[in-house]
């Protein structure tokens, strides 16, 4: 399973990347692989200001549905629109091709809240 050392993570299966004060967003490999065959990506959240913890979208598998939940708060600035006809794109390469959001984020200690590589690894093994 892939876990990139430099993204960090949240307890509900999504990394971020932080550059500057953007951080992209999207699930995790271990999310896609639970997920399944992914069908659908919506986002209609863009241009919106959005606390932590607050839905930001859904992704659609063939067996269920999940939320999508803001790991910072912030403005959602960006959709990957490419997602839309080739939602495949996050179980083929869920930590490229297949990101998110964008999202600029308002409140940079709520980064220090955000689990490393290795405590993602602890939390999805444990």
């Amino acid at each position: 399973m892939n876990i990139p050392s430099e993204l960090k993570y949240t307890k509900d299966h999504e990394w971020i990347k932080i550059e500057g004060d953007t951080a992209t967003i999207g699930i995790t490999d271990f999310a896609q692989g639970e997920l399944g065959d992914i069908v659908y990506v919506e986002v209609e959240t863009v241009d919106e200001t959005l606390d932590i913890e607050e839905v930001f979208g859904t992704v659609e598998a063939v067996k269920t549905v999940s939320d999508l939940f803001l790991p910072l708060s912030g403005e959602i600035t960006e959709f990957n629109e490419s997602l839309e006809d080739e939602p495949e794109k996050v179980n083929t390469d869920p930590y490229g091709d297949g990101w998110m959001i964008k999202l600029k984020f308002s409140d940079a200690s709520q980064i220090e809240d955000l689990l490393s590589a290795d405590d993602y690894k602890a939390l999805i093994s444990g």
